[in-house]
């Protein structure tokens, strides 16, 4: 075709996850790839009640344009729960409501990045970001992790190496892909680091809320004394995915930045989604709502641990998470995850996330993520069987 595209979509890619889902629609598939909430959870009788209050009290206003930085109630509610659970100290004035927690990754790269410029990410990082960062053109600097996320001492010899870094994403809370979670030493050490060399931090916090067991960490934004973290937040792994509404809370200067990107974007996030999200929360008890979730998935979680341990051979490690959505399946050097489901896995009519394409720069190709949020119990043991069986037979031809 003589079509000319942007430079930028260069090297912009599909999401891996994506095609994995359509390979994986078979119904014979138990699929674990998807980061989907589970659909049985969703409050639909509630949000009858509430989509009437909306357009009864205030139908017109809530079918009308509104302004960039959302609707009022919404972001005093946002705030009221940062600060209750996330132990921050913000206003609604310091909260633009988005389409998606999605859009602030795609926002941030659009703030932030010329082509060329660096950023560093966790190593693995979520896929979604890299995907909207990539567009931007960077240079991906990744900081090796283990049990407790980003290690610290090598955070600050790329730091020290690179004083030209734009910001630097991350995700404390039950990272997506690998389930981990972020000591809250590890995040005073960050933020010690952070306001050394004053760069920008992009904190994404889709799962925090999602804990199974103790007591809610923190957030970065918690600790933030110079206006560097950008807190990114979502109802979608809380509430339901299909009203896009996410949040970025940041200091007045980078909000400045979103809000002329979101009126270049699309002018403003749904009016009636905010508004019947607001009204949710006056009318219900969304805390409740989350111990409901919590509930659900604490169990799926206890069931596909359990028949790993069970099922999979000898030799392959996996995150044993206290919350989210995931778990983070490490193989045998050697192992290419990506092949081995071509091969294997799918013909057992399981499937799973390949590992690589959660590294911005490649390899690491002997991992998997696996999803427990989204599947009945019975399910997942069956799953997880069939893949055991799947795991024994390539680590036998080895």
């Amino acid at each position: 075709m003589a079509v000319k595209f942007a430079r930028r979509l260069e090297n912009a890619e599909g999401s891996a996850i994506r095609e994995i889902l359509k390979l994986a629609s078979n119904p014979e598939v138990i699929s674990f790839a998807g980061g989907l909430p589970a659909p049985e959870l969703f409050p639909v009788e509630e949000m009858k009640k509430v989509a009437l209050a909306v357009l009864e009290e205030q139908g017109r206003a809530a079918m009308q344009y509104y302004a960039t930085d959302g609707y009022p109630p919404l972001r005093e509610a946002i705030a009221e729960r940062m600060n209750r659970k996330l132990h921050t100290n913000v206003t609604a004035d310091s909260i633009l409501v988005t389409n998606g927690s999605q859009q602030c990754l795609d926002f941030v790269g659009r703030v932030f990045l010329d082509e060329g410029d660096k950023i560093i990410v966790e190593s693995p990082s979520y896929l979604g970001a890299l995907n909207a960062f990539k567009a931007y053109g960077p240079e991906f600097i990744e900081i090796p992790t283990d049990e407790d996320g980003m290690i610290m001492s090598e955070l600050e010899k790329a730091l020290a190496a690179n004083p030209d870094v734009k910001f630097i994403y991350v995700i404390p809370d039950f990272q997506n892909p690998s389930g981990r979670t972020w000591p809250i030493e590890r995040r005073k050490q960050f933020m010690e680091i952070i306001n050394k060399y004053e760069i920008p931090v992009a904190e994404d916090n889709p799962y925090g809320e999602l804990r199974f067991e103790g007591e809610i960490f923190p957030s970065l934004k918690s600790y933030d004394t110079k206006g560097l973290v950008l807190f990114f937040g979502t109802f979608s792994k809380i509430f339901a995915p299909g009203f896009r509404l996410g949040w970025v809370c940041a200091a007045p200067e980078i909000l400045e930045k979103f809000n002329i990107s979101k009126q270049a974007a699309d002018l403003q996030a749904s009016t009636i989604s905010q508004m019947e999200m607001a009204k949710f929360i006056e009318m219900y008890d969304l805390d409740a709502h989350v111990e409901k979730i919590k509930e659900v998935y604490g169990k799926r979680r206890t069931v596909m641990l359990d028949a790993m341990d069970e099922y999979f051979p000898e030799g392959i490690k996996f995150t044993r998470t206290d919350g989210g959505l995931f778990t983070w399946v490490t193989l045998p050097e050697g192992i290419d995850a990506a092949q081995l489901m071509k091969d294997v896995v799918l013909p057992n009519n399981v499937a799973y996330v390949p590992g690589e394409p959660f590294y911005p720069n490649g390899g690491n190709a002997n991992h998997f993520r696996m999803n427990y949020s989204c599947m009945p119990e019975d399910k997942i043991v069956e799953g997880v069987k069939r893949l055991g069986k799947a795991l024994h037979e390539a680590m036998a031809a080895l």
